[in-house]
């Protein structure tokens, strides 16, 4: 097929995509099972323009603190960032996914999300965070 009849398609470097108004995702009470327990994966079905992750346990002294990571390998070994309880953090990240586990101990964690999501294809990602190399 000749290239000027290909269908056009958003990729990273769609800018548009970035500029424009972006489609809510939003998902809440994300319940993180106690330490030891498997990586919760929080996937968006396209690109990410934003994302706000909230630790959504109460401020307390037994409530859980939160790892968030961009890769299982990331957030089981040392790429990963902690959100103590009640506390939140935003960046515009484009991602395809963010993983959820809890820092330590034995009580249970919940967590909400809140990303603006893009055209752009969440397979356009797939093989860009491993979790070995800083990207966690």
């Amino acid at each position: 097929m000749p290239q000027y009849l290909k269908s056009y398609q958003a990729g990273l470097g769609s800018v548009g995509q970035y500029q424009a108004s972006s489609r809510p995702f939003l998902s809440s009470s994300i319940a993180v099972a106690a330490s030891g327990a498997p990586v919760i994966k929080v996937s968006f079905p396209t690109v990410t323009k934003f994302i706000t992750i909230k630790n959504t346990g109460p401020a307390a002294s037994d409530a859980a603190s939160l790892r968030v990571g961009f890769s299982e390998n990331g957030i089981a070994g040392t790429n990963y960032f902690i959100l103590e309880n009640d506390e939140s953090y935003s960046a515009d990240w484009r991602v395809s996914a963010v993983y959820l586990r809890v820092d330590s101990g034995a009580v249970n964690a919940t967590a909400s999300v809140i990303a603006g999501e893009t055209g752009i294809d969440s397979m356009e990602l797939v093989h860009n965070w491993t979790g070995s190399t800083g990207v966690g």
